[in-house]
């Protein structure tokens, strides 16, 4: 291998790549980096066989070939070359790293040691503008469960919607709380789905290439990849079932209540920091033309916030865990928001007025008799 490039052209590629490589591993190949000079780029690959991420850089090329070397030593090398052009080559079973000043000498391993980070793409199923990512995604991804021991609500249940509208339905719980965001119609007809591990969701938003991201599915690798120019993103699907989260979905509601966002998002901080010191648990009052938003700690006292609403149906109350609820509002935008309520033992329901795709559950807290 005989290749060169500029620093500014890899500096933050490489940081997503070095997001695949595995922290504590049994097979020492894997906490290296695949750097392969072909065709006028360098192809930067990592993986810890759960994700593999694969960059390309354009390159001049002079002799192509490939290596592997410690991912963590040309990480950190690399961070601190500023600027500049940037001269890699092989010889013997050594990496030669070099700059105008510098000159490093890494040791490799025999890239045929290095797994496949996939076998096929598979076949294209959509195709996504880079600015929903965050937004739709981080809307969704946050409500999946971090236990591995729980694989189906590890991940996020991707439905295509085919018919009168075709789009996709994203879902992701953890039996506590819920995320949908998509438009599925009754009379239409859907794939079954497939369940993707919240950790790829959360690796797109890295993605950030102001280019418009690919996504494929390889029946053959049980995997999905996203693809943008000059970067793979690939994971396993989860094989498990995914519950049926419309179950869940409440029908109806008595109570209906229409408030600004970033008041009651405000006033849900203030009262966590009571929450927190007692069983972290916020009540909503709903009452004629407001919310009061409580909490109370017996070695801090307590707290309440009124926060203006248009409330239809009867007054009720009802009581949340305090994480659920800001994790939810800082993963969702909107100006104005809807929360509608069936009953204190009942799923609560929130919703954005000007987006009808999302919906978010979160299941309430029993309060003791007062």
């Amino acid at each position: 291998m005989k290749a060169s490039f500029l620093c500014e052209n890899v500096d933050k590629k490489l940081s997503f790549v070095n997001h695949a490589v595995s922290q504590r591993s049994q097979l020492p190949i894997l906490l290296n980096f695949h750097i392969q000079a072909k065709k006028g780029n360098l192809i930067i690959k990592a993986t810890d066989l759960e994700i593999g991420i694969q960059v390309s850089i354009p390159a001049n090329v002079e002799q192509e070939g490939e290596a592997t070397v410690p991912a963590r030593a040309f990480y950190d090398l690399l961070s601190n070359v500023q600027k500049g052009i940037i001269f890699l080559a092989t010889k013997d079973n050594n990496l030669i790293f070099g700059t105008d000043k510098i000159k490093t000498v890494f040791q490799t391993t025999p890239a045929g040691e290095f797994p496949k980070i996939y076998e096929e793409k598979g076949g294209k199923i959509a195709t996504i503008p880079e600015e929903t990512i965050e937004k739709e995604f981080s809307s969704v991804v946050f409500a999946a469960s971090p236990d591995p021991g729980r694989p189906a609500l590890s991940g996020v249940l991707i439905k295509k919607i085919s018919g009168g509208k075709e789009g996709f339905l994203m879902v992701a719980t953890d039996g506590f709380r819920l995320s949908l965001r998509g438009t599925q119609n009754k009379n239409t007809e859907s794939d079954g789905g497939f369940v993707v591990p919240a950790r790829i969701i959360k690796e797109l938003s890295f993605m950030k290439d102001n280019k418009d991201v690919g996504v494929y599915v390889s029946k053959k690798g049980n995997q999905i990849l996203f693809e943008q120019e000059g970067s793979i993103l690939v994971g396993r699907l989860i094989e498990a079932k995914f519950p049926n989260y419309q179950k869940i979905i409440p029908q109806d509601f008595s109570t209906r209540a229409e408030f600004d966002k970033t008041e009651f998002q405000s006033a849900v901080k203030t009262c966590a920091v009571f929450a927190r010191e007692a069983a972290n648990i916020i009540k909503l009052s709903i009452l004629k033309n407001k919310i009061k938003v409580w909490a109370s700690a017996p070695s801090l006292g307590e707290t309440e916030i009124d926060v203006d609403a248009e409330v239809l149906g009867e007054e009720n109350e009802i009581a949340f865990n305090a994480r659920y609820l800001l994790e939810f509002l800082s993963n969702i935008e909107g100006e104005v928001m809807v929360f509608e309520m069936a009953g204190p033992l009942n799923p609560g329901v929130f919703k954005l007025k000007d987006d009808p795709s999302f919906l978010h559950i979160i299941m309430p807290i029993r309060l003791q008799a007062q």
